[in-house]
């Protein structure tokens, strides 16, 4: 079922969870319903890359076949790789005390999942989860982005193509529709978007006490250390960054970089933004930002560095009125940004990039220490010790060490927040586990000491203190 109408949200997950109940997915239907889901959106990529760059204004069809593409493929694979396995009862240990007993955990189906997604990848954030709910076999109200109105409508038709409208239903529709939803009694909900709205859903969820899975995000920090060479930190930096023109939840937000080598490093991104786009004359494969609200965001913060006297260097020229006609934001780098200024207080999700020289690692973790635990952290160092210093000391969401991005493409790896980023994770079993309730079942047997567990006590004596050892 899909609808942009006004529709009754309690009737329609009354309706999902009354089909759940009558019918549970099976795990052949599972199997059935991812292998179909792929099929189907395979031969779509080039209509869902269409799609995604219109809502974006541009966005490079390479870009959205990587990431909202073969991202969900490698994700339903792996899935269905695994699902028979994660399916079957787990050994628990119930202890000596209760031998001969023993103890397995379940993982049961838990209902209905809900799943809220964001604008930025509008269909690996929604399938994913998606895909993850129904192999844990759930059934899924989807709530796509309003902010890109055309993938929200090629999600809506593939799923519509793939699932009955009782196993799976998408509603669209604005901020009211996402809150109503996050107001449900859901048995599960995944929601990925800003940590301010991360709060109001979480709130919202409290009432029913819906269990969540909050993706969030945060200021992710990339620390390139001195033995790092500059060349391939700013290649790889780049890639994170300027990918999707940063509108990434867990791209490089700022670097921290040893003060001799500070300017030496922004000559090398220069560089690389030569290599990649050029002049920007055509800038094909360059993303544009979302919308005029997203522009003017970023925009914002670029003027208040600049009536601050902080350096701001955009990496590449064009020409003004092309860029507000496009949403164009070339790469550009703050220099030593302080801490009161709205870019380094709020999440970029955009291509500006704060650059801040460190005089050594211990101000570099003193600096990183001391903020919210972030999505994510990249640290740039060969030497393992290093490395091991700076995991030892700051707390993220999910490490990509000499690289960026590249953890949330490991189908094994968990992925999930801490803190201000986040709480739960997904991908792989642990979306398989978080969407699944693990049931502790205990088998006794047909003789057990608790048989002699009543009184008169006095007659268990021994038994007692053969327990209390």
């Amino acid at each position: 079922m899909t609808t942009t109408a006004p529709v009754d949200l309690p009737a329609l997950l009354h309706t999902l969870r009354s089909a759940w109940q009558a019918q549970r997915p099976s795990l052949d239907q599972r199997e059935a319903d991812l292998r179909r889901l792929r099929e189907a959106l395979k031969p779509r990529m080039d209509e869902m890359a269409q799609a995604i760059a219109e809502d974006f204004g541009h966005r490079a069809h390479v870009e959205s076949k990587l990431a909202d593409g073969m991202s969900v493929l490698s994700a339903i694979d792996h899935l269905r790789r695994h699902l028979r396995r994660w399916s079957k009862p787990r050994h628990a240990s119930a202890g000596w005390k209760l031998w001969p007993a023993r103890a397995q955990l379940r993982p049961m189906p838990l209902g209905v999942v809900g799943v809220i997604s964001p604008w930025n990848y509008p269909v690996t954030l929604a399938l994913v989860p998606l895909a993850t709910a129904i192999a844990a076999g759930n059934h899924v109200l989807l709530k796509p982005s309003e902010h890109t109105p055309r993938t929200s409508a090629f999600l809506a038709d593939l799923l519509a193509s793939v699932f009955p409208p009782a196993r799976v239903s998408v509603v669209q529709g604005g901020a009211d529709v996402a809150a109503a939803v996050s107001s449900l009694p859901l048995d599960h909900l995944v929601f990925t978007g800003s940590t301010a709205v991360g709060r109001k859903v979480m709130a919202a969820a409290a009432e029913h006490l819906v269990p969540l899975t909050l993706e969030l995000g945060g200021k992710s920090p990339a620390i390139v250390c001195r033995d790092f060479p500059l060349d391939k930190a700013a290649a790889r930096l780049a890639t994170g960054k300027w990918f999707n023109a940063g509108q990434t939840c867990i791209a490089p937000d700022y670097v921290l970089i040893d003060s001799v080598r500070q300017r030496e490093f922004v000559q090398a991104l220069q560089q690389q933004v030569r290599e990649r786009y050029g002049d920007f004359s055509d800038a094909d494969d360059y993303t544009r930002i979302i919308n005029e609200g997203q522009y003017r965001r970023l925009q914002g913060y670029l003027a208040q560095a600049r009536e601050r006297g902080v350096p701001v260097i955009p990496l590449a020229q064009v020409d003004e009125a092309r860029a507000d006609r496009e949403r164009l934001l070339v790469p550009t780098v703050v220099l030593d940004p302080p801490d009161d200024l709205e870019l380094m207080r709020e999440e970029i999700f955009g291509p500006i990039l704060p650059v801040r020289a460190y005089p050594d690692l211990d101000a570099a973790l003193a600096d990183l220490v001391a903020r919210d635990r972030p999505l994510a952290l990249y640290p740039f160092s060969h030497d393992t010790a290093t490395v091991e210093r700076i995991l030892g000391q700051v707390l993220a969401g999910g490490v990509t060490v000499n690289d960026t991005l590249l953890h949330f493409a490991a189908d094994g790896l968990p992925f999930g927040g801490v803190g201000a980023s986040g709480m739960g994770a997904y991908h792989g079993q642990a979306g398989f586990d978080a969407m699944s309730k693990l049931l502790p079942v205990l088998w006794q047997s047909r003789w057990a000491a608790s048989d002699r567990l009543r009184p008169p006590y006095s007659k268990i004596a021994g038994l007692l203190k053969f327990l209390s050892r």
